[in-house]
């Protein structure tokens, strides 16, 4: 028996810092273009950096996936498009180094190693939208990101860094076989 087709869906992530570093917040849209259902998501961190938001609103788009997914990824951040299309692949292939002989390693390593895990699981390709143009779901993210920042400026940031990503809970509805 065939393998069913997986199903495919369009994931709109953003990232944003007030100061860079300072408190950040990220957010995804997904939509599942056969069924019109959407979920969205956002939360933030303290002490973080916009490249990390925008990394860890595709991680936590992709965790809301229940099933294994072909997914279109929208993103206005270049940084994430690359990686996604061409330099996770390539760090990989080097032990996670820039370069093959280089002794550099990516910045923000432990949310692309993150990344990496789940695109074994769905297959990502990543495309550039210009941000701040209008694009509906664009600026829907980076209005719930930019919120979320704002969150986590008025709270105290933890004594010690939390330095892990959870899975969302979701409904069991959304996004299921």
């Amino acid at each position: 028996m065939p393998d069913a087709p997986r199903p495919s869906v369009h994931l709109f992530t953003d990232g944003a810092c007030i100061k860079n570093p300072g408190p950040g917040g990220w957010a995804f849209i997904l939509k599942h273009p056969a069924t019109g259902r959407s979920r969205e998501g956002s939360a933030g961190e303290h002490n973080t950096t916009n490249n990390r938001m925008e990394i860890a609103a595709v991680i936590h788009g992709l965790l809301a996936l229940k099933v294994p997914s072909d997914v279109r990824l929208f993103s206005d951040s270049q940084y994430v498009v690359n990686a996604v299309n061409q330099w996770i692949a390539r760090w990989k292939s080097f032990g996670w180094k820039k370069t093959q002989r280089g002794k550099d390693v990516p910045l923000n390593l432990d949310l692309w190693q993150k990344l990496d895990e789940l695109m074994q699981v769905h297959t990502v390709t990543a495309q550039w939208v210009r941000g701040h143009v209008g694009h509906v779901e664009n600026e829907r993210c980076d209005m719930l990101a930019v919120a979320a920042a704002a969150v986590v400026k008025k709270t105290t940031a933890p004594a010690v860094a939390i330095a892990k990503v959870e899975k969302p809970d979701a409904p069991a509805s959304l996004f299921g076989a």
